[in-house]
């Protein structure tokens, strides 16, 4: 079924406020799981409302927390989440590196005692459309095997880069593993195979089974050992920066993760005409894609024809309710 973005924003608005959300923050909170699910990112928008709400329930998640600044020095700046909604944390603290590289060219907001951030590019996409340059990243709970190893010790620690160009941004949104968590459920639910291989089943062996990629947990980091390196360091930058947990500090058990930590930049200069020479060169080929291209697409389609959502996931929606 498709429904169309403004009643999917609605009904997610109206669950928020019956949860005692302020109009303002259930407002931010609905706009960014609506635009995520207009943006083709199904799995980190109304897919994983009914998750939030239970977090809400459990204590995890704060939805009366507001981020609070702990240290400033100059451009950076340490900040509590206060287990806050993630998205509406991650939210202003972009808001605030933007705000910061107004005066210093860059800023940048280290945020500890998170939530998951939901669509991390969402916070890159914020970014780009205020003109500027946007890097952003978390830690997770442990859920990336090092190289070399079968225990997940690592996270798979999503990282956002944005390029703003007038043509459509720039915006890379990806995880340390060879596919998110999100991606291996809808290639499951689809019943297709990954496109390569993305991690290993419980004979050890790689495959492109998503089903049994999830029953062993043993994902595949980007690029073999220099994704577990990449994992690493951002969690040490993350925790370093922040004050706040590192990976392995973090509770195992998805709906308990909180007290993440995570770092949002914000660049303010331009690099639009280098990355519209790019650009030009890269569609010399048939074919290729940028990153954030797709996105576009799907949004474009999305508002024209409604954005696709499970009837299942819509009656759990509307029965939270009654």
């Amino acid at each position: 079924m498709r429904i169309h973005f403004q009643e999917l924003f609605d009904t997610l608005h109206r669950v928020l406020i019956k949860t005692g959300f302020t109009n303002d923050r259930a407002t931010l909170s609905s706009r960014l799981f609506a635009e995520t699910t207009r943006d083709g990112v199904y799995t980190h928008g109304i897919n994983r409302f009914q998750r939030f709400m239970r977090m809400i329930e459990n204590g995890s998640i704060d939805i009366h927390a507001s981020p609070e600044k702990v240290v400033s020095m100059g451009a950076l700046e340490k900040w509590d989440g206060r287990q806050g909604p993630g998205n509406i944390n991650a939210y202003l603290s972009m808001e605030r590196a933007i705000e910061l590289a107004k005066t210093n060219g860059i800023g940048c907001v280290a945020l500890a005692n998170t939530n998951h951030w939901m669509r991390g590019g969402s916070y890159g996409w914020q970014a780009a459309d205020a003109g500027m340059i946007g890097i952003c990243w978390t830690n997770t709970l442990p859920n990336l095997p090092p190289w070399g190893a079968d225990k997940p010790l690592l996270g798979n620690n999503p990282l956002v880069i944005a390029v703003p160009r007038a043509g459509g941004h720039v915006v890379l949104d990806m995880a340390m593993s060879q596919f998110s968590f999100g991606a291996l459920e809808s290639y499951r639910e689809r019943g297709e195979p990954l496109p390569v291989d993305g991690g290993y089943d419980g004979d050890g062996n790689l495959t492109r089974d998503a089903a049994a990629i999830e029953e062993t947990g043993r994902v595949l980091p980007i690029g073999f050992w220099k994704g577990s390196g990449l994992s690493l360091v951002l969690d040490m930058i993350a925790a370093g920066l922040s004050g706040g947990l590192a990976t392995h500090q973090i509770p195992v058990e998805p709906e308990l993760e909180t007290g993440i930590s995570q770092v949002f930049i914000a660049m303010n200069i331009s690099a639009k005409d280098a990355a519209d020479r790019i650009i030009a060169d890269l569609k010399s080929v048939d074919g290729v894609r940028y990153p954030g291209e797709r996105t576009l697409d799907l949004r474009r389609e999305n508002m024209e024809k409604g954005i696709p959502v499970e009837v299942q996931v819509w009656d759990d929606l509307q029965r939270m309710l009654v």
